[in-house]
């Protein structure tokens, strides 16, 4: 603790959570067959109302993108480098994006392009941690060990109180969970995971806002039969431990029985002029899905633009010996420039922007420089196996990610990259960079805030990152 004096010192919750695992146990048990996975991720999450409460949703592009074919073109280079498609100008002077994105150009006075992002891991695990929590580390792990910036939110946010709000605080729909995760904060804060096909018709999430009064009143008298049971052990709950398990107990209730959480999830809701403008399909619906969400009170919401529209190997790891790069680009960009488009603009026209931060990123960018090396099959975006095609490969270096709301100002680009997109050369901003920057928005003074690790030692949240202070809000909501 010497060595932090200052700054606000947050104990392991998994301590106390170890503490109470026999007690949880077997208060859950009775809750075991609603399959109803992480209960405790219902803390709640502030006194104040969450119309009040800053929200981010963080749109994910597992794989990397490639800022060449998308963000920071470079025309004048080599055909090596540029790739075959046209700029178009955007709605900002002076700012210019391939012919892949004209759904974006045409609103690009709503968002800020930051050209200059970099960090220093080539792989998509080290990467994604970089991004993700802020670990440093360059090599691979099979997991993660510092909590990502989404559970590390949920966690700081659901010390402050109660919040009167039946939906999670923090939520993913199809998130990114492969090279992240919790870390020593525990499950408890790890979002309320929506998974499948929202476009599907007969689309649902299971645990939510049950409407038939009979398995209502069979889960009420489950829970009094617990309560019950819970007082002959409250003489020994020497920790509180039971009392806990009544508040997560209630709130998972809540989300099983309240018919706010349904409809805040059923996409059916909206008209079909808002859904066709999404788009109809997975990543079209996911982000409605997602707007839909915080306006209606969720504060952490992440969504990963992954699966069948991104090609053959259904992520943006666009390798030669995985997808034909520039058909890859091709085949997913009108979805997700319509997808992202009708996101950003809803998030305005809602009068969500001062409220609700969009960003939208991957772990790094692709090589500037097209390689061709032998498909391995073929698929959509992949010609038959042995066919040489172009590919882009993991670049850290410089990379681009967009940013809507918050109060930021918008309709300019921040930094810049060398003339073949292969180095940062004005305002470089780093993973802890982008993570102070949510966090800003988020309320959260990052160079302040340690959680003890599972070791005990108070570990910082970012270790050197500042809020990129043109991303910073405006002015207060």
């Amino acid at each position: 603790m010497s060595q932090f004096p200052n700054a606000p010192f947050v104990p392991n919750p998994m301590a106390f959570q170890s503490g109470r695992r026999g007690f949880m146990r077997m208060g859950l048990a009775g809750f075991a067959s609603l399959s109803l996975p992480g209960m405790l991720r219902l803390r709640a999450a502030s006194p104040t109302t969450s119309a009040e409460k800053t929200a981010i949703i963080m749109v994910w592009k597992p794989g990397g993108c490639s800022h060449i074919d998308t963000y920071d073109p470079k025309p004048h280079a080599g055909s090596e480098y540029r790739g075959p498609f046209g700029t178009i100008p955007t709605k900002v002077a002076g700012m210019h994006f391939t012919e892949l994105l004209p759904r974006q150009a045409q609103i690009a006075d709503k968002f800020t392009v930051l050209r200059s992002m970099s960090q220093t891991a080539g792989g998509h695990p080290a990467g994604s941690m970089q991004m993700l929590s802020g670990d440093s580390d360059t090599r691979d792990k099979p997991k993660p060990r510092l909590p990502d910036w989404m559970s590390v939110a949920n966690y700081l946010r659901s010390q402050q109180g109660s919040r009167n709000n039946p939906l999670p605080l923090s939520v993913g729909v199809n998130p990114p969970t492969q090279y992240n995760g919790p870390a020593y904060l525990g499950d408890a804060y790890s979002p309320f995971s929506v998974t499948g096909d929202p476009n599907q018709p007969n689309f649902v999430v299971p645990n939510i806002g049950l409407s038939d009064a009979s398995e209502i009143e069979r889960l009420g008298r489950r829970v009094s039969l617990r309560e019950k049971l819970d007082t002959l052990s409250r003489a020994f709950d020497q920790y509180g431990e039971l009392g806990a398990l009544d508040e997560f107990e209630t709130q998972a209730m809540t989300l099983l029985t309240n018919p706010q959480t349904k409809e805040a999830f059923d996409l059916s809701k909206e008209d079909d002029r808002t859904r066709d403008r999404y788009g109809r399909n997975t990543w079209g619906q996911q982000l409605l899905l997602a707007r839909r969400l915080v306006e209606a009170g969720v504060e952490i919401l992440t969504s990963s633009l992954r699966g069948p529209l991104c090609g053959r190997v259904q992520n943006w790891d666009d390798h030669a010996v995985n997808h034909h790069v520039f058909d890859a680009m091709r085949f997913r960009s009108a979805a997700y420039d319509q997808a992202v488009t009708a996101l950003i603009e809803d998030i305005y026209e809602r009068g969500l922007d001062k409220r609700v931060m969009v960003v939208v990123t991957g772990e790094f960018g692709r090589t500037p420089k097209v390689n061709y090396q032998p498909s391995t099959g073929a698929g959509n975006a992949s010609a038959p196996s042995g066919t040489q095609q172009p590919g882009r490969d993991h670049w850290p270096r410089a990379f681009s990610n967009i940013w809507a709301g918050g109060g930021i100002e918008t309709g300019r680009f921040i930094g810049a990259t060398d003339k073949r997109g292969e180095d940062v050369t004005e305002r470089r901003c780093s993973a802890d960079d982008f993570l102070a920057t949510i966090y800003q928005h988020l309320g959260i003074d990052s160079s302040q805030v340690f959680i003890e690790d599972f070791n005990g030692r108070p570990t910082p949240i970012v270790d050197q990152g500042k809020p990129i202070r043109e991303l910073m809000r405006s002015s207060p909501s």
